[in-house]
């Protein structure tokens, strides 16, 4: 993730165009499949207060180890400003609307194995609901429902344990 992470800043540094989201998600599968973890995408904006707010609960020194250990996390930047769109992945759009997260808002993420299959988005769906019908998007998780979602989605796609999950429930419910 470092890697990636330095590429980008590098390439922006330097005034170059951001990788594309094929790039991107390329190397995170190879970096998934070699630590035998899962990809975790966020479509995110320099705007965005909601993205900074998951960011920065994702990265606090409880909360990281636990998110590093089970996936590959990688930003994706979109809907950006008139004076930013040179930050915006090429490509991110398309990806968004394909997982059917174009009308959503943002934050938005996805999870995949290391293999590219989807195996989770930020959408809630009414129980039983298929992963193609309409949901709302959860963002960053604050409500009580929105965090529940969340951490169902992290006890299906990782290797976090109750007590893990509890941490992550008791601090994305701070967020409201």
């Amino acid at each position: 993730m470092l890697f990636i992470l330095a590429f980008i800043i590098t390439c922006e540094a330097l005034g170059q165009e951001p990788l594309h989201t094929n790039d991107i998600l390329r190397q995170a599968y190879q970096q998934a499949a070699r630590e035998k973890k899962n990809v975790f995408v966020i479509f995110h904006a320099s705007w965005c207060g909601w993205c900074h707010k998951m960011d920065s609960a994702m990265n606090e020194p409880e909360m990281k180890p636990l998110f590093n250990k089970n996936y590959v996390i990688t930003h994706l930047t979109i809907k950006e400003s008139k004076d930013k769109k040179h930050l915006e992945n090429p490509g991110a759009e398309e990806l968004l609307a394909r997982y059917r997260g174009n009308d959503q808002g943002i934050p938005y993420w996805l999870i995949f194995d290391k293999n590219g299959r989807l195996l989770a988005d930020s959408q809630m769906r009414p129980e039983g609901a298929g992963p193609a019908a309409p949901g709302k998007n959860t963002g960053c998780p604050a409500s009580e429902e929105e965090v529940a979602h969340f951490v169902k989605v992290l006890s299906v796609t990782s290797s976090l344990n109750v007590e893990e999950l509890d941490a992550v429930k008791k601090r994305f419910l701070q967020n409201q």
